[in-house]
């Protein structure tokens, strides 16, 4: 039955200008179950012809059938798929995969094989054709460490795993001693009067062609003669176990799993990653120094994300600490005759204003108006400057969201009685009282000595940077009135008195009034200090971050109202939405942090480049593999997806590297610096897109490199 026809078969090769011809219209017809040998000197044409044959080259021109099929227009991954399931090779250099077992050797048809046998299988079919060879108990050792009849043995091996139809070797005995060499044609022999196997052995050595059925002799490219060979008889002292050694039923079958549905797919992928692992780790130094750009890309992302998202966090616990929603409202400065006062030199805002914000504001929670003092504080033989004394009301500490951790916070009554009590900040409790409690002590404020009443709860740095607990709270009244004694005034119109707060109105809403009112007659008579009831600022709380833009818009309209300002008229109060300074401060850390990242990214190119740069490295080291993959049946996009694998698993082992080291950088530089840092979810898993990204655009170009590669031209690359 006729296996191979070969009619006016040419073959020419172009060096520049100049056209080569090699095969100069060969015709040939091989019958199934044939054994035989190409024989001819250097430059014959007999290489080129067996490389036509197994599909690894085309013909210029002619017609090249194989079981009646045209071969010689199919497409690269047709003649891929051909050479796996019907064709095998044993090369005179053997062509094994260094730094690789004899199994994985003989396997690796399997991995490009139609039928996409699990590894189990593919494992159990390789063992049974290392022992049909003889090399059961060499199936774990690398090339290296195997003689050249054992090499040849596992080509041999790995070129019948896939039970191929037709068997090419290449100068099978070339590298081989004579004794060895005989085993190999003996081998040869047995596999096709056993076997059935059509054989076509490629050589110049006439001992080899004895050994064949038909012997072809070629010579400048075209057959010249076809003898029948001289018989020959087995050496003396050669050892007969390969010829003697039984014949098994049938060479085991990679099955056809036609049930598997879509689990080929999986399988396939899972052979790939394999694949590209165990290259991987062949060059596991390189390996490593290749991933050192991707790690350093990924633990500077990693880091910088965490830094900023930490200083991020920092800043909206700080602003936090002022209160939820917290709104301040302090005076501008004035102009009396085109001379500006300054802050603070008119009486702009009112204990009046205050409250007319908390009776006519529906959108504010909470009131607080407050005024500024400053002076040292004494406390036996210690003393300290604080860096803020305020006065105002219990509000205060609700707008602000303060509690009191020790002892109890001042009343209203406290406020109206002007009561000599004050609550301190952690910092001034420390300062003033060490380790002990300052709840029931006494201390001094500009020469007033004021009782401790209450310990507020730590508060930390402002978004300023100053310290929150450096802090003294006191009625509103008693700061003003007993420790400043500011604002007085002498009065002695009755005209005048009814709009200036009296004495008798220490703060609106005191039910009963301190002092009985007085007379118009009785004012002008007995004119007396005054004392005007402004403040510095109003401190409220809107309750949410949706209540502000309302709330500001009818603190704008209350205050406009009650100050007589005319329509077009600038105000004369600012308001400060510390909700809006959080969130400056919130995009300015992010835009820095954006910096930072982008920094950080320019090493993840860097690195993806170093990759890219390897990987082309490794095309170039790993020619000849390829070309041995191609040659046992890998298709173009198997090697793409191989060397797009391996560029993927090195930047996604970069990745989890640079992870680890990112989250390092970031614990140290907490525990170091002191700086707040956060562990972003977002940012790793960022970092793992990306860095997997990076492979797969970086190894690209190197597998599609690869993958373009001549099957011939890379067998014979050195």
């Amino acid at each position: 039955m006729e296996l191979i026809r070969l009619e006016n078969l040419c073959k020419n090769y172009r060096r520049g200008d100049l056209e080569i011809p090699v095969l100069r219209g060969v015709s040939l017809t091989i019958q199934r179950g044939d054994l035989v040998a190409l024989v001819g000197s250097s430059g014959s044409g007999k290489s080129t012809l067996m490389n036509i044959l197994g599909c690894l080259d085309r013909p210029t021109s002619g017609s090249y059938k194989l079981e009646g099929n045209e071969i010689a227009t199919l497409s690269n991954d047709d003649r891929a798929t051909l050479r796996n399931a019907k064709i095998g090779f044993v090369f005179q250099n053997f062509n094994l995969l260094p730094r690789t077992s004899a199994l994985n050797n003989v396997r690796m048809p399997l991995d490009y094989s139609p039928t996409h046998p699990s590894d189990a299988e593919g494992r159990k079919q390789a063992t049974r054709m290392l022992e049909i060879v003889g090399l059961a108990d060499r199936m774990d050792h690398e090339p290296a460490a195997l003689s050249g009849g054992q090499q040849q043995r596992v080509a041999i091996a790995r070129s019948l795993i896939n039970r191929p139809e037709l068997l090419l070797a290449d100068e099978p005995t070339g590298n081989l001693d004579s004794r060895t060499a005989e085993e190999v044609l003996r081998m040869l022999q047995r596999l096709n009067q056993e076997e059935g196997l059509t054989v076509i052995i490629v050589t110049h050595d006439e001992a080899v062609a004895r050994h064949v059925k038909r012997v072809i002799r070629m010579k400048d490219g075209v057959i010249v003669e076809e003898t029948a060979p001289v018989s020959s008889t087995t050496p003396a002292g050669l050892n007969p176990s390969i010829i003697e050694q039984p014949a098994p039923d049938h060479l085991p079958l990679a099955p056809k799993f036609s049930a598997l549905g879509g689990f080929p797919r999986l399988k396939h992928a899972a052979r790939t990653t394999r694949m590209a692992f165990g290259a991987l780790r062949r060059n596991i130094m390189r390996s490593a120094l290749t991933c050192l750009g991707i790690i350093i890309g990924v633990a500077a992302v990693i880091a910088m994300m965490e830094i900023g998202g930490g200083s991020s966090h920092a800043i909206q616990q700080a602003i936090a600490s002022l209160g939820a929603s917290v709104i301040q409202i302090d005076s501008v400065d004035v102009s009396v005759a085109g001379v500006s006062t300054g802050h603070g030199g008119g009486l702009e805002m009112t204990i009046e204003d205050a409250e007319a914000l908390r009776r006519e504001c529906a959108a504010l929670q909470d009131v607080a108006p407050s005024v500024d003092s400053w002076g040292q504080v004494i406390a036996g033989n210690k003393n300290w400057k604080p860096g803020k004394v305020l006065g105002s009301t219990p509000d205060y500490l609700a707008v602000r969201n303060w509690p009191v951790v020790e002892g109890d916070s001042f009343t209203m009554d406290d406020v109206h009685s002007s009561s000599a009590v004050c609550l301190l900040g952690q910092t001034v409790a420390e300062k003033l009282f060490g380790v002990e409690s300052p709840v029931g002590k006494e201390i001094r404020l500009r020469g007033v000595a004021l009782k401790v009443v209450g310990l507020l709860a730590h508060k930390g740095a402002s978004v300023m940077g100053s310290d929150q607990d450096d802090f003294v709270l006191a009625p509103l009244t008693t700061l003003k009135y007993r420790v400043m004694g500011v604002r007085q005034a002498t009065q002695s119109s009755a005209s005048t008195i009814g709009s200036i707060y009296s004495p008798s109105q220490v703060y609106i809403g005191q039910q009963p009034p301190l002092f009985p009112p007085t007379s118009a007659s009785q004012a002008n008579n007995n004119p007396q200090t005054t004392r005007f009831a402004d403040l510095d600022d109003v401190w409220v709380a809107a309750g949410t971050p949706d209540n502000i833009p309302m709330a500001i818009k009818q603190i704008t309209e209350v205050l406009r109202d009650r100050h007589h300002i005319q329509p077009g008229h600038p105000d004369d109060f600012r308001i400060r939405d510390w909700t809006e300074m959080s969130q400056t401060f919130a995009s300015t850390s992010r835009v820095m942090t954006n910096l930072l990242l982008v920094v950080a990214l320019i090493s993840l190119v860097v690195g993806g480049v170093g990759i890219m740069n390897i990987m082309l490295v490794s095309v170039t080291e790993r020619t000849r593999e390829i070309g041995i993959r191609m040659a046992v049946g890998a298709r173009a996009r198997d090697i793409l997806r191989q060397f797009l694998v391996e560029s993927l698993v090195l930047c996604l082992a970069g990745g989890l590297a640079g992870i680890v080291l990112g989250r390092t950088i970031s614990i140290i530089v907490t525990q170091i610096l002191h700086w707040a840092t956060m562990t972003s979810l977002p940012a790793i898993i960022a970092a793992v897109a990306v860095s997997a990204s990076v492979g797969i655009i970086f190894g690209y170009y190197p597998a599609w490199k690869a993958s373009r590669l001549d099957p011939i031209q890379a067998l014979r690359y050195e």
